[in-house]
């Protein structure tokens, strides 16, 4: 499986047969500049609440690709008025089964609005199973303890865990959630971007290791293998 890291919470998740692509925030990131979007490839677009920093080339993405976009049934709706060809609108808990593989919608303890200010239902993760790996994408999140019940359905391989703090919990407590969900294998994301969640990562590489947690911190533009 091949993740590529675009920046701040966007990802893409690739294995020999399925593209996935995580909330789309790329152009108006100056850290992603080096990421040329046109050249981006998905089957699906997941996209865990309504923030501009997590749908900003949603829209423009699923209208190149072709994609299907998987989001709560407000953004489902917000886009397809947009005029999206392809969505699927799942909320809170429940699961549908994908051509690649299962997928549930778990809650998220963040606001979400949309970028006009309308309504952008609840925030959400997703638990996704997909190439014989199952693995968490939190969303932006808070710390919660309903993160505990997820191991008692799912094996969780790895997982995509905010840790800039400020909007989202920090590195101590994305190693809490990993723990709760049961994982050693932590992908940080929704750090750096903007002034607010400047982190060290020094330290929080250091943090996930007193914490028996590999943390990785990808570049933008980088791949990692899992």
């Amino acid at each position: 499986m091949k993740i590529t890291y675009f920046g701040h919470s966007c990802f893409g998740v690739e294995t020999a047969h399925y593209r996935l692509l995580f909330d789309p925030f790329i152009t108006p990131n100056t850290l992603a500049a080096n990421i040329d979007i046109d050249k981006i490839e998905a089957d699906y677009i997941f996209i865990s609440h309504g923030h501009s920093d997590h749908v900003a080339d949603a829209e423009y993405l699923a209208n190149r690709t072709g994609a299907t976009v998987v989001a709560n049934f407000e953004i489902y709706t917000w886009l397809t008025e947009k005029g999206i060809a392809k969505g699927h609108p799942m909320n809170t808990g429940g699961k549908w089964t994908f051509e690649f593989g299962q997928v549930q919608m778990v809650a998220a303890m963040h606001s979400s609005s949309l970028p006009d200010g309308s309504y952008g239902g609840s925030a959400n993760g997703f638990v996704v199973q997909l190439g014989g790996k199952t693995f968490y994408y939190a969303g932006d999140t808070a710390l919660f303890s309903d993160m505990k019940l997820i191991p008692d359905t799912y094996n969780i391989d790895f997982a995509f865990l905010p840790i800039g703090s400020n909007f989202t919990m920090d590195m101590y407590d994305a190693c809490k959630a990993a723990h709760y969900v049961n994982t050693k294998e932590v992908i940080g994301m929704h750090f750096d971007t903007f002034p607010y969640i400047v982190i060290d990562k020094k330290e929080a590489i250091s943090v996930a290791q007193t914490n028996n947690i590999n943390m990785h911190l990808m570049n933008v533009g980088e791949i990692l293998e899992m």
